[in-house]
């Protein structure tokens, strides 16, 4: 028996037995398309089938059967989560159980590590260096894991600061160059610089928000990086030092320090840049669309990820999303590898960007759509996503990591609880779930 623990943004994955009798494969004629000789490639995605995204998956591996046609046939199955993230969580779930696992899966980025030190999924076939080089860097680093290749990401996705122009241009406010970001001492400058003119205008001189969920570490961990640590070790075993070290800690009382200078609301105020009533806001890409369509009065732009005083120019912006692996169960791992790179290939996330506006996980991908080099606002986040993109924890228990951070922002920042103390019992927590993950190592 192997017991498996992972998780999904949130739900966990219970314990499983990888063996087990599993469900009859379809046959050559049961499949339009499927004909004696090819090899079978069966693969699950997250989503339904009636939408742009699930319409983009399936148009590629139309496309993929048509390429390996005599050779490979891929079978998709669309299984969407639900609005708690399960469904196809407790789908993959149940199948660890059961041993019915497809051949391919889609995997969420930051959740790689965990399915690979479970044995859900396996290493991919050997890229050359040619064919991961097509790939932007946080998408190679996303899907490694002790230095060997599970994953490629079917798109990529950031993190923006946003700001309004004419309320900075009204402030005598210039924008640094993704080089020369702000630090945080400069950042709280700008921001007290800010508060009269945005008080006046019933505001805030930031909209940011402390969202439960993953979405605190996806925004936020970048303060972390740019102090020149991680929360996990490089082994993804080890948070004593690292979670609790005073790098973390500096983090968490500087985002206290904008609860308590009134940069931003505690509480949430829904619309607060949208209405220009605030002069930055971090948020996902989508928000770039989201100002066009919607708040047209907006003149927004992109600064660069505010950075910690002691930055050494590494990577530390947000990174992460969907990705395609191979599982355990898969036989002919060189097929299985084809259909990962087919989904993740140049053509795919283009087709992702039409129909989704996903961001790509190629630079051919990106040369080839005009919105990244002829607008401003898309062409930084890519540049962004480009030179310093930065992948969340690598870690088997990377869901407890996910949650302890959220909850030690909301208890530090919003209720100003003591950092260390805090960062300590996240420690702990995060510490036992990891025992097991050691025991194995050592006994390997």
């Amino acid at each position: 028996m192997k017991k498996a623990i992972l998780a999904g943004i949130s739900a966990l994955l219970l314990a499983g037995c990888l063996s087990g009798c599993g469900k009859s494969e379809i046959q050559p004629g049961d499949v339009t398309g499927f004909d004696e000789g090819e090899i079978l490639v069966s693969m699950w995605v997250h989503t339904i089938e009636d939408t742009p995204e699930g319409e983009a998956y399936k148009k590629s591996v139309q496309s993929f059967n048509e390429n390996f046609n005599g050779k490979y046939f891929a079978n998709v199955e669309f299984i969407p989560r639900n609005d708690s993230g399960g469904g196809y969580s407790d789908k993959i779930n149940a199948s660890v159980m059961s041993g019915d696992l497809p051949d391919v899966i889609t995997v969420d980025g930051p959740n790689v590590s965990a399915y690979a030190a479970n044995g859900i999924i396996q290493p991919l076939s050997e890229l050359s260096e040619d064919e991961k080089s097509r790939y932007l860097d946080s998408i190679i680093e996303q899907g490694t894991v002790n230095g060997k290749l599970y994953a490629l990401g079917a798109m990529e996705s950031s993190v923006g600061l946003y700001y309004n122009k004419a309320i900075l241009a009204e402030a005598g406010i210039e924008i640094p160059t993704p080089d020369d970001p702000w630090t945080w001492t400069e950042f709280s400058e700008i921001l007290e610089k800010l508060k009269p003119i945005m008080a006046e205008k019933n505001g805030y001189p930031l909209d940011m928000t402390f969202p439960v969920g993953e979405a605190s570490i996806y925004y936020y961990a970048p303060f972390v990086w740019s102090g020149g640590t991680d929360l996990v070790s490089d082994s993804g075993l080890e948070v004593s030092g690292y979670f609790n070290s005073e790098p973390v800690a500096n983090a968490m009382q500087y985002f206290r320090s904008m609860v308590e200078n009134k940069f931003m609301s505690a509480a949430p105020i829904e619309k607060l840049f949208e209405s220009g009533r605030a002069a930055f806001k971090f948020d996902g890409a989508w928000e770039v669309n989201t100002i066009y369509q919607s708040y047209p009065d907006i003149d927004l732009g992109v600064a660069p990820y505010v950075v910690s005083d002691s930055w050494d120019g590494g990577r530390y912006t947000p990174t992460g999303s969907w990705a395609y692996a191979a599982t355990s169960k898969a036989k002919n791992i060189e097929a299985a590898t084809e259909l990962v790179k087919w989904m993740s290939n140049e053509e795919s996330g283009l087709l992702l960007y039409e129909l989704t506006k996903s961001l790509p996980s190629t630079y051919g991908a990106y040369d080839k759509i005009d919105v990244f080099t002829e607008d401003e606002n898309y062409r930084h986040l890519y540049e962004q996503l480009r030179d310093y993109g930065h992948p969340r924890p690598k870690t088997p228990v990377y869901p407890q990591v996910s949650t302890s951070f959220q909850q030690a922002l909301e208890g530090i920042a919003l209720s100003g609880k003591d950092a260390q103390s805090e960062l300590d019992k996240s420690t702990e927590r995060i510490n036992a779930k990891l025992e097991r993950y050691k025991r194995e190592n050592e006994n390997q």
